[in-house]
């Protein structure tokens, strides 16, 4: 166990306080930075509600509901990503490894393409779609047991099969292949305050249900036996924990499309941090998730402006090194 993973209580809730800092800072630089400048009075002038002309339309009709937007995502998928990470037992699980984050993505798009008068449906569809992804998974990697090399190998047949399932939807509705190409490359551009009401809601039912599931993950890392000796159903706990990191997961997917990496980088960096007690960890895997995401989001913006980039390609390029970093690292 790492030094850091065993500092003391008042430690870990300094730790927490400079995660809430990080996290406002972060959207702070979210909505300052962007093709059009702004000083960072004008900034805390419009957050207070001075009128700053046509600059204050920019900020609070674009920025400010796309940063909220990332922040929410971003703490979304951490969670997701942890959850999953102690049903599984494996660090490197997280919703764009398992397939979930797939599965959930081209529900949306077959809403999107098939059944557009259905979009009111979409968080539905895409939990559906992300829980069946999960199922396959654990079907494909069921052989007297679970072991992680087995999830990710399964992960990554079930990724294909729907990947395929997307390719072929946006051959066959070419004629609105932006719509699926936002899906598939995870972009929170043209966001907006009504996909904010959308989110929100959802959100926060599954971030408070997973509040519960802290006692949950911390005894389902010991093993199965130990589980079961202190008194834990493990089948089942399994089974709501993960209900839950699908719902996460496929909320999110169904209103910013695939971004991968979030669920699996910042856990596992909040566990270095913080020690692998989820009563510290998952808030502190909330905190960096969406400050992680929301600075990623500033970076796609800006890095090549005035073009904008997915967020999905930034978290991409950040966290396949990552993940392959912890391959050879030897944590699977």
């Amino acid at each position: 166990m790492s030094k850091l993973s065993s500092i003391k209580t008042n430690n870990k809730k300094s730790v927490l306080f400079a995660g809430i800092l990080i996290l406002a800072l972060s959207f702070l630089c979210s909505i300052k930075f962007g093709s059009i400048s702004c000083s960072l009075k004008s900034v805390v002038n419009i957050i207070l509600g001075k009128d700053e002309g046509v600059l204050n339309v920019i900020l609070m009709d674009v920025r400010v509901p796309r940063a909220i937007i990332a922040i929410i995502v971003g703490a979304n998928l951490s969670i997701s990503g942890a959850l999953l990470q102690a049903v599984m037992r494996n660090p490197l699980a997280d919703p764009g490894v398992t397939g979930v984050s797939a599965g959930a993505s081209l529900s949306a798009i077959i809403i999107l393409l098939l059944f557009p008068t259905l979009t009111y449906l979409l968080p539905v569809v895409a939990f559906a779609g992300g829980a069946v992804a999960c199922l396959m998974v654990y079907m494909l990697a069921w052989k007297n047991g679970i072991k992680p090399i087995r999830i990710i190998l399964a992960g990554v047949a079930v990724n294909a099969i729907l990947g395929g399932g997307t390719s072929l939807l946006s051959i066959l509705h070419s004629d609105k292949i932006q719509g699926v190409l936002m899906w598939v490359n995870g972009s929170l551009a043209a966001k907006s305050w009504k996909d904010v009401y959308m989110l929100l809601p959802y959100s926060i039912i599954g971030q408070l249900l997973s509040v519960f599931c802290i006692r949950s993950a911390n005894i389902l890392q010991l093993g199965d036996d130990t589980a079961t000796n202190l008194g834990k159903n493990v089948n089942r706990d399994r089974v709501i924990i993960s209900a839950i990191a699908v719902y996460l997961a496929g909320v999110s997917v169904s209103v910013v499309g695939i971004i991968g990496f979030v669920g699996l980088v910042v856990p596992h960096i909040s566990r270095l941090i913080i020690g692998s007690d989820y009563k510290y960890m998952l808030p502190l895997s909330i905190l960096l998730g969406g400050s992680v995401l929301s600075i990623a989001d500033t970076v796609a913006r800006t890095i090549v402006a005035p073009i904008e980039l997915p967020v999905g390609v930034i978290m991409a390029v950040l966290g396949g090194p990552f993940f392959l970093y912890l391959l050879r690292k030897g944590d699977a």
